[in-house]
């Protein structure tokens, strides 16, 4: 077990501009009495009250009543009296353009293998996107993120006959429910090398305004002179790529049948491994020098268990990966404490994890947006849960009840960016029902484009 001294937990309080004496602020801020409070790096557990203050990338002030500290006037005071205040979670790799698939009829035809999983469902589903599908779709992603307990998302979204201004209506959409993001375009030659040009220029457009990844989908689907492009335009806007890698087994055959290496050999070549803003995702079928060019490098590996076990592409295993593993869901839900069970359970057998494995690869997202400078993941990110475990909570067993209690559902309270956009598990910044009631007819509209393609 884990046991952290207090001493070594206020140096990390400075570190992550978490400030120990109250300021009194003018403005209104938030403030957690009777906080149950750990900190995300060392588990530490104190009680405490806590004033949040607004802002991105802002503080957040541990308050000592014994001094006479108090709420100011204009301060919103939540009781947090038994409930657990923690930051707030990062979805490593998402796919807003799944949002409204749940409950969608049946492919065309069964497929068989990958590529048919993605030829007859996602190519379908994607190409059936128009602005306000997209806009449903990003609005149902960011509200499940939020009530999960996620105030950051790292998504990657394809939208073939719907590319021009895409990546803005997400943006959009995220910023009125009020979770940060780091966006990408997929792209990608499937469709024909137009297409792939204008989700270059998408890419281009939207990362001279705002942070943003370029967006690759897999190697298999991507030649040389669209690879090569996208590399340039990683170079010029300093940038890194999305991309999946090795999901399936057939990215290695085709790789090394049209290129004569494998898939992170070829991206090695061009340069794509020299970003520490790079994240590949899924990597189940790599070699031992593929782990190792990894390893040397600075990327990062999204994992996704779920997604990889319900497609029944192969095991994950981050053994010779190095340390720069962090959780996504890729698109199958908006859950992360789902996803690093999953991840913990699946895992034993097939990969190299334990209750710290788990939980790091869980909080590694925050170091990755940290590394690379990306805004809207401080320290001010937080959420309360109504966790009232059987057993006493301290820093030397949190982790035991990670794996096996907390969940979702004790979700309560969400902050992001010091403002409270979860209250009581309702929605604060956007009508709930009303965007449910445009999510749900949008869907019957997609559903019905679907049928066409």
């Amino acid at each position: 077990m884990l046991y952290i001294h207090l001493t070594v937990f206020v140096e990390l309080k400075f570190q992550c501009n978490v400030k120990n004496k109250p300021t009194n602020k003018p403005y209104m801020a938030l403030y957690l009495k009777n906080a149950t409070f750990v900190d995300w790096k060392t588990m530490e557990v104190i009680l405490t009250d806590i004033r949040v203050n607004e802002g991105v990338d802002g503080s957040i002030e541990f308050i000592d009543n014994s001094e006479g500290d108090s709420p100011g006037n204009k301060d919103e005071v939540i009781d947090c009296s038994g409930k657990i205040v923690t930051k707030s979670f990062v979805v490593g790799h998402h796919h807003v353009y799944s949002g409204l698939a749940m409950g969608m009829p049946a492919p065309k035809k069964a497929p068989k293998d990958f590529r048919e999983i993605l030829q007859y469902i996602w190519w379908t589903l994607d190409k059936s996107l128009d602005k306000d599908t997209i806009e449903a779709s990003a609005l149902a992603t960011a509200m499940a993120c939020a009530k999960a307990g996620s105030t950051f998302a790292i998504d990657h979204h394809a939208s073939p006959n719907f590319i021009n201004g895409s990546l803005q209506i997400i943006a959009d959409a995220f910023d009125r429910v009020g979770v940060s993001h780091l966006l990408a375009y997929e792209i990608t030659d499937r469709d024909g090398l137009n297409k792939a040009d204008q989700g270059l220029v998408e890419t281009e457009r939207y990362l001279s305004r705002n942070q943003g990844l370029v967006g690759m989908h897999a190697s298999f689907t991507i030649g040389n002179d669209t690879m090569q492009k996208a590399a340039e335009l990683m170079r010029k806007l300093d940038s890194g790529f999305h991309i999946h890698v090795a999901e399936d087994y057939y990215d290695q055959l085709h790789c090394e049948e049209e290129h004569g290496k494998r898939v992170v050999e070829r991206l090695s070549d061009f340069g794509v491994l020299e970003s520490s803003k790079t994240i590949l995702v899924h990597g189940l079928h790599l070699n031992d020098n593929e782990r190792k060019l990894i390893a040397d490098s600075k990327v990062w590996i999204a994992e996704n268990k779920e997604s990889n076990m319900n497609n029944n592409v192969g095991q994950f295993n981050g053994s010779g990966l190095g340390p720069n593993i962090m959780l996504g869901t890729d698109g199958m839900h908006s859950d992360m404490l789902q996803s690093a069970k999953s991840a913990f359970f699946a895992g034993q057998g097939v990969d190299n994890i334990d209750f710290m494995s788990t939980y790091t690869r869980f909080r590694n997202a925050h170091n990755y947006l940290s590394v690379n400078k990306f805004k809207g993941d401080g320290e001010n990110n937080l959420v309360i849960l109504d966790y009232d475990g059987p057993t006493a909570l301290r820093t030397d067993n949190f982790l035991g009840h990670f794996i096996f209690g907390i969940k979702s559902c004790h979700v309560q309270h969400v902050i992001s960016d010091g403002k409270l956009i979860v209250k009581d598990r309702q929605m604060q910044t956007v009508d709930e029902q009303e965007v449910l009631d445009f999510t749900r007819k949008q869907s019957m509209r997609l559903w019905e484009e679907m049928k066409k393609q």
